[in-house]
């Protein structure tokens, strides 16, 4: 791919409406609300390891009425859902009004007491994981989840305008906001949760694309040294197709693998794997039609 000539500014417009309503149409989605997790909305997790096959409906019949401290809770419409394999479940409830203390062991012990063929002899080898979130914790660490994502953007920004010009960091900041914005409306779309690793996700997506889009920016520069900004766009297009096939390598060989993730990965890493399954191919499409395409605009403009 090394001789190919692309021109890739030609379909710059098209881009640009593309990209346009597709960021619309996340804009949209965002608005109707995400699926946030019990890591940001607080609530109760709880990951369960019987020793026979069971139904999510047996599991739900169990917890129409959970009995703790003298307090009956329905909690037979919480979130249960299998991972790994039908032996593995885990139950994500969400915050109780005045729940009792230790409520997320209690809801073991129901469990493990009304299921007694189906678990283990030993309760430590039932129960996988618990952990509970409180509602303003849940609040909290979405401030911290969204000003990490807004920190990596500005330092991103000041990186950029010194190694290069603010002209080049201004494409390069759009692109990054324009695959946040869309990767979760495609997120707000298929219902998926955010979680924590959903957004170590969304800021390793920040990095993947910024790495792809300074490649094709460190191009750009060299190639002005001859140019100049005369045929700005030319240059853009040289400067893509020269570096497409390391793009294209580095983007398909990253693909197999979360694709792998995505089949076998199971339920916990599913979500950081159809980001980083999104994030990718937004990120890959970006760097061309809005880091380059948005980069040749303001050059032609000020000149």
């Amino acid at each position: 791919m090394e001789n190919t000539k692309i021109k890739f500014m030609s379909f710059k417009k098209a881009g640009f409406a593309l990209s346009a309503t597709l960021g619309t149409g996340s804009l949209f989605l965002l608005m109707l609300g995400l699926n946030l997790g019990i890591d940001f909305k607080g609530g109760t997790a709880i990951g369960l390891s019987f020793n026979k096959e069971v139904s999510i409906q047996e599991i739900r019949t169990v917890m129409q009425s959970v009995s703790i401290q003298d307090q009956e809770f329905d909690l037979s419409k919480e979130e249960i859902k299998y991972f790994g394999s039908n032996k593995d479940v885990m139950i994500k409830i969400n915050s109780q009004d005045n729940t009792p203390e230790n409520f997320g062991q209690g809801i073991v012990n129901h469990i493990y007491e009304s299921m007694p063929t189906k678990v283990p002899q030993d309760k430590n080898m039932f129960v996988l994981s618990l952990g509970a979130v409180s509602p303003k914790v849940g609040s909290e660490l979405s401030g911290k989840a969204f000003w990490s994502i807004i920190s990596a953007l500005v330092l991103i920004l000041f990186y950029i305008s010194i190694r290069f010009e603010f002209k080049f960091a201004i494409g390069a900041i759009l692109a990054l906001v324009h695959d946040i914005i869309i990767t979760l409306g495609v997120f707000s779309l298929t219902g998926y949760e955010i979680t924590l690793s959903t957004v170590a996700a969304f800021l390793t997506i920040v990095g993947y694309s910024l790495n792809d889009t300074i490649v094709i920016l460190d191009r750009v520069r060299e190639n002005m040294k001859s140019s100049g900004t005369v045929l700005f766009e030319s240059t853009i297009n040289k400067s893509i197709n020269q570096s497409l096939s390391r793009t294209l390598i580095t983007s398909l060989t990253t693909l197999f693998v979360i694709v792998v993730l995505l089949i076998y990965g199971g339920e916990v890493i599913r979500p950081f794997a159809f980001t980083m399954f999104v994030g990718v191919i937004v990120g890959t499409y970006s760097s061309i039609y809005i880091a380059s395409a948005l980069l040749a605009t303001i050059y032609k403009s000020s000149n």
